[in-house]
């Protein structure tokens, strides 16, 4: 009798330890695992576990359990049915405490093949107020290691748990409602404030999913019929790829999305496996709660927002309270937004008005130009053809009166080469554009010194006609000089825009004050004298338009101007080569871009090349190939050397930019063929034709 009241007096002790020890743990998962053991360890127990029940109530599910057993049953999601074959079911459905004296004679008892060593068991619901949240299991490797008074004794211990529990639930709620509240302050208060439309998106589901620690957000917003929830902005890789498949969903109640903006009404799917409208994605598997807010500004609908987790019935009345809160500041967010590109809309529109005003003004100079240099030329022919039927030519009067008629003439001709080149405008393709920029700069003897390159190699092939292109740079870098440019910084990289590269040219050069700015693209405007004829940029235009491309214009006076070209983005063409019957190539040019890949070209096939700028050492070759624009070595000794060497005849000069006067001069001076460098496979195999 003494051994067991001291036993129950060990008990009452143990337990009221255990109880102040669990009453002041607040995290969930601390609390449990931390019962658990403080029960083994108090008590002297071979193991413990808590369970609590499902939403249905339906199973006792295992939340925590002493040791590598207790791990081991919480990741195979270990739970007994409520009134079923255990201690624990029969536990919670009778809402008492139960002792398994000998659990092989137990009939509730449920084999666990976790814990051979279990010979007693005691099991002990937990209940706040009327509630019944789940059951703590106490078990003993000792048979008859429970009484009935342990049961009391015990069981105020899970009295204390099952209140620590309740307050630990209301403190992490609470802290989940403050971490919502300061996310959708902190949506009220960045995403208002911005005014681009994808970047606001963009915040938006970033904050979402960062704040709220959920598994996907992602942003709809209707398109102009209203038909279709387009997907604007999604989180992660999963939503920038729905983004870049144009991912839409009907309007109507066949999606969460389409049923929201329906019925201008939240939905949510608590378990999206049994709900009816949950759209099933592929790109994002792991959803189990779904929630589909309206954005609604002024009575009209704008979109929805998605908002998903990993987990069931993960959203409460509070989360849909603040997450409310938030897609209204969205709405207005993106309404401002939608403000703003239209008043960009009607400023775009009234500058294309300026600019077509600007444009129609330099045609009629154009026309008045082009007038004033022609009708001297009419007159003089008219004056000479009087002169000539009357008898009365005047051999010094007819030399002055050709000099003008050829001034003229030569004037008329560089203008129209100025703005459309000099000759006809080659099929785009795939162009080295570090190769466009050495030969234009060549062109213009632009010093090297002075120029700073900095290209991707992500994108060092750009989509155009490498003629016109030539052109184009050349423009830009000789007006950069003009403006008194010490430095031009050129850098390609890519964009956001699939497929499309930026070229910046960047001069320190005078600049343009926004008048001038404004002026710019239009022909014959120039602020440097009569003697320029003001058709760089508009030339440089027509080329990047002509190439499916677009230019802009950055300037402020005294600080310089950046002209940024927008093209399509070329690839390199890994082609096999086909020599034909070349078997020895001597390439001079200077070891570059091109050359580099011409070389790199040839590594695989049985063609021989020999890359010098020696002009003493000639290869006995097949072919010789000259980069037209060499800076080593002046092209006129390496044609003279070659010409001493009997192989001008095996001679083709190549180059970015074909002009017809040049390649005229070098047919005459007896060279095989001038064309334009080949930058893949199947142009190589071409050349060597």
């Amino acid at each position: 009798m003494t051994n067991d009241i001291q036993r129950h007096a060990t008990l009452l002790k143990a337990s009221a330890r255990a109880a102040k020890n669990i009453t002041t743990i607040l995290d969930p998962y601390e609390l449990l695992q931390r019962t658990v053991d403080i029960i083994c360890d108090e008590f002297g127990f071979y193991y413990a576990g808590v369970f609590f029940l499902d939403d249905a109530k339906q199973y006792a599910v295992l939340k925590a359990g002493r040791g590598e057993a207790g791990r081991e049953m919480i990741n195979a999601g270990h739970k007994l049915a409520v009134g079923g074959n255990s201690m624990i079911g029969a536990s919670i459905a009778n809402r008492q405490g139960r002792i398994a004296l000998d659990v092989g004679a137990e009939a509730v008892f449920f084999e666990n093949p976790h814990l051979p060593k279990t010979r007693s068991e005691m099991a002990l619901p937990l209940i706040v107020g009327e509630d019944i949240i789940g059951a703590v299991t106490v078990q003993s490797t000792e048979e008859a290691a429970f009484h009935d008074e342990d049961i009391a004794a015990l069981q105020t211990m899970a009295d204390q748990l099952a209140i620590a529990i309740q307050n630990s639930n209301l403190h992490r709620q609470a802290e989940r409602r403050s971490r919502l509240l300061k996310a959708a302050n902190r949506v009220g208060k960045e995403v208002t404030s911005i005014l681009d439309i994808e970047q606001l998106l963009s915040q938006t589901v970033n904050i979402i999913c960062e704040s709220y620690g959920l598994y996907y957000a992602g942003v709809f917003l209707l398109d102009s019929a209203g038909e279709y929830a387009v997907l604007r902005s999604g989180y992660g890789k999963a939503g920038k790829a729905m983004v870049a498949d144009g991912h839409k969903l009907k309007v109507g109640t066949d999606s969460m999305i389409g049923a929201c903006i329906a019925m201008n009404e939240a939905r949510i799917a608590l378990d999206v496996g049994e709900e009816r409208v949950h759209f099933k994605n592929p790109h994002l598997p792991h959803t189990r709660s779904e929630m589909a807010l309206p954005l609604v500004y002024g009575g009209r609908a704008l979109g929805a927002v998605t908002i998903q987790s990993s987990e069931e019935r993960a959203f409460s009345e509070d989360d849909i309270t603040t997450l409310l809160t938030m897609a209204e500041h969205l709405a207005v967010a993106i309404n401002n937004a939608h403000l703003v590109d239209e008043l960009k809309e009607a400023h775009s529109e009234i500058l294309r008005n300026k600019v077509f005003e600007a444009l129609t003004t330099a045609s009629t100079e154009a026309i008045h130009w082009i007038g004033n240099k022609t009708l001297p030329i009419s007159l003089t022919i008219a004056r000479l053809r009087e002169e000539i039927a009357e008898g009365k030519v005047d051999l010094e009067s007819l030399k002055e009166d050709l000099d003008m008629i050829a001034e003229s003439a030569a004037q008329i001709t560089q203008v129209k080469e100025q703005l459309i080149g000099a000759v006809r405008e080659q099929r785009p393709r795939a162009v080295l554009f570090a190769d466009v920029l050495q030969t234009a700069a060549h062109q213009r003897d632009f010093s090297a010194d002075a120029l700073k390159v900095k290209i991707d190699p992500a994108v060092a092939y750009v989509i155009a006609d490498s003629t016109q292109l030539t052109r184009a740079v050349g423009n830009i870098l000789q007006n950069a000089a003009e403006a008194g440019a010490k430095s031009v910084t050129v850098s390609v990289h890519p964009t956001e825009e699939r497929g499309v590269l930026e070229i910046d040219i960047e001069d320190d050069g005078s600049g343009m004050d926004e008048d001038v700015m404004q002026k710019a693209w239009s022909p014959f405007f120039s602020t440097r004298g009569v003697e320029h004829h003001g058709l760089g940029l508009p030339a440089a235009m027509h080329v990047v338009s002509q190439a499916q491309g677009r230019i802009a214009l950055v300037s402020e006076k005294g600080k310089g101007t950046t002209v940024a070209f927008f093209m399509p983005r070329g690839h390199a063409n890994d082609e096999a080569i086909e020599a034909g019957s070349v078997k020895n190539i001597l390439l001079i040019d200077d070891n570059d871009d091109w050359a580099n890949l011409f070389a790199k070209s040839l590594k695989d096939t049985k063609v021989k090349l020999t890359q010098s700028t020696d002009l003493k050492k000639f290869a006995d070759a097949d072919l010789v190939l000259v980069d037209e624009h060499i800076a080593s070595v002046s092209l006129t000794d390496v044609l003279s050397a070659l010409s001493k060497a009997g192989l001008t005849s095996k001679t083709v000069i190549l180059t970015a930019a074909i002009n017809p006067e040049r390649v005229t001069q070098f047919l005459r001076d007896g060279v095989k063929d001038v064309t334009v460098k080949p930058y893949s496979g199947s142009e190589i195999s071409e050349l060597l034709k």
